[in-house]
């Protein structure tokens, strides 16, 4: 075991590269005569973990160019109401994007309302047609969370051709889209998908050259779990309990940060690692969806 520290993978850098590409071509589209793009977003009830996301959202737009729109509904919507909503939204031609923040209340049916946006305005990729096309390796929209984690392997050099990846968590929103994109042709890892049924966890964790923890429990992934020399890409984010911050809590991963960077080689931060990432990403969804808006209507 080395006692190295891992090299930092600096999410906010990276993502900031990002935001700064796409208001580069926001910027020459307002040049060429055409419109900012617009992102309209949904915001179910009063969470205070949604709201401030969502206020992160708007930010990160304004900052880029990206024009925003706030439809907030109290809890006691109905699906009738909100599926209305999405209708007008889908036949606006000024819209480019949608984004339906989740969770939703427990008597609206998520799939029902995801199912009822348009594909090309579905900037979160949760859309049965823009799965299957990721499935199939066809062009359009990328899930957010995956497509940045990939932009940071990517950006900071770490090689995935060849490589054994391995993701801890299946959920539809990271795992199975993440395994689905580093199988694709040009990314060309191998991928073993674990989960919460996968017997001998720590054995094929141990056997990944990048390793992917997505599965919601705070410090799950220890040091005995690493492979020396991996990367590892913690999409965790959980409140533990902290007496000694003003807040009462602090953030965490699902990687024991401190232990695992001893014997990583590359490893994201939390905060500060994925998450900044998932909102370029959404925002790079958002200018794509313009042009699609702009196909459909020329």
């Amino acid at each position: 075991m080395t006692t190295e520290t891992a090299t930092l993978i600096d999410g906010k850098a990276i993502a900031a590269d990002v935001r700064a590409s796409i208001k580069s071509d926001v910027e020459a589209r307002l040049a060429a005569g055409k419109r900012a793009p617009f992102l309209s977003v949904v915001l179910i009830g009063e969470d205070p973990g949604s709201a401030s996301y969502v206020r992160g959202k708007h930010r990160a737009a304004s900052e880029v160019g990206i024009k925003t729109d706030n439809l907030a509904f109290p809890e006691t919507v109905s699906e009738e109401e909100l599926l209305a909503v999405i209708d007008r939204l889908n036949r606006d031609p000024e819209i480019d994007g949608i984004l339906v923040q989740l969770p939703l209340p427990s008597h609206i049916d998520d799939q029902k309302i995801i199912s009822a946006l348009s594909p090309a305005k579905d900037v979160d990729c949760f859309h049965p047609e823009n799965v299957g096309r990721l499935m199939l390796g066809l062009p359009g929209l990328k899930p957010a969370t995956p497509a940045g984690i990939l932009e940071l392997l990517k950006r900071s050099g770490i090689e995935t051709s060849g490589k054994h990846a391995v993701i801890v968590g299946r959920s539809n929103i990271v795992g199975k889209p993440l395994a689905n994109m580093l199988m694709q042709k040009g990314v060309d890892a191998t991928v073993t998908v674990c989960h919460s049924r996968t017997a001998n966890l720590a054995e094929i964790t141990r056997q990944a050259d990048i390793l992917v923890a997505a599965i919601g429990k705070a410090d799950f992934i220890t040091a005995d779990m690493v492979k020396p020399g991996a990367a590892v890409i913690d999409v965790g984010i959980n409140r533990v309990e902290d007496a000694s911050r003003e807040r009462g809590y602090r953030l965490t991963g699902d990687v024991a940060f401190d232990e695992v960077s001893g014997i990583a080689s590359y490893i994201t931060p939390v905060p500060g690692g994925v998450g900044p990432m998932t909102i370029a990403l959404m925002l790079k969804n958002t200018l794509i969806a313009a042009r699609f808006q702009e196909q459909e209507s020329g």
